[in-house]
């Protein structure tokens, strides 16, 4: 198994109907295969089988008839991202996801819901996951200012030019932090693909507690996820 900055990385992401992962539906698929200076992208465009909510709409572009007249049967996307996720699993290739616990949490449930083989099913576990945010989190951990992907593009100082909200731009912009990441903090390439697992699923942790004690005490809902890299799916 290879490091998350040493061979090959495969990464994943999705845009939806929703941003409630073990309830909504996927819409859009991308993974981009990296070896080395080269590059594969796949994209799928699945019919949810649903309308798309206009405020989903708004973020991802890909309006309820689109996603009719264009997208492939939502079954036949998740049983393919599914298998291509499990076969990088298997050979040992990290994973690399913007958020994990909403994508591979979205595409655990879905495979349950459309009748196909899950991730955790066909690789008998849990995938090596790299996840630049939570590892950004935990790095730099008292850095003002928002998280979202663009945010960190620009911290980082490697925005694209692409568009994001799109799952392939998405993708290619996660790769480019996690990159840079890596190159901020040398003490990651020593660092086997057992612990940096470890590393991750406490900094999760450590931080979803504290932002669900900070939602209690404003009298909000606690509702971060303390599991990572995949929440427990409700289908």
């Amino acid at each position: 198994m290879s490091r998350g900055w040493e061979g090959p990385l495969l990464g994943f992401d999705t845009e939806t109907t929703g941003a409630r992962p073990n309830q909504d539906r996927v819409v859009q698929v991308a993974l981009v295969e990296r070896r080395g200076a080269r590059e594969r992208t796949r994209v799928w465009l699945a019919d949810p089988g649903i309308e798309i909510p206009a405020g989903a709409e708004r973020v991802h572009g890909i309006s309820t008839e689109k996603a009719r007249h264009e997208g492939a049967d939502r079954r036949e996307v998740v049983d393919q991202v599914c298998g291509y996720l499990a076969a990088a699993a298997r050979a040992g290739v990290p994973i690399v996801i913007f958020n994990a616990t909403f994508d591979l949490t979205l595409i655990e449930a879905e495979a349950a819901r459309v009748g196909v083989p899950t991730l955790i099913e066909r690789v008998g576990g849990m995938p090596f996951v790299i996840d630049p945010l939570v590892i950004d989190r935990a790095k730099d951990r008292f850095r003002k200012g928002k998280r979202r992907l663009a945010d960190m593009a620009d911290y980082y100082g490697v925005r694209g030019s692409e568009t994001l909200h799109d799952a392939g731009a998405d993708v290619r912009q996660t790769l480019a932090v996690w990159d840079a990441i890596v190159g901020r903090y040398p003490d990651l390439a020593q660092t086997e693909p057992e612990q940096l697992m470890r590393f991750q699923r406490e900094a999760h942790a450590q931080w979803a507690e504290s932002m669900n004690a900070w939602l209690a005490s404003r009298g909000r809902t606690p509702d971060a996820q303390v599991a990572w890299p995949m929440a427990t799916p409700t289908h």
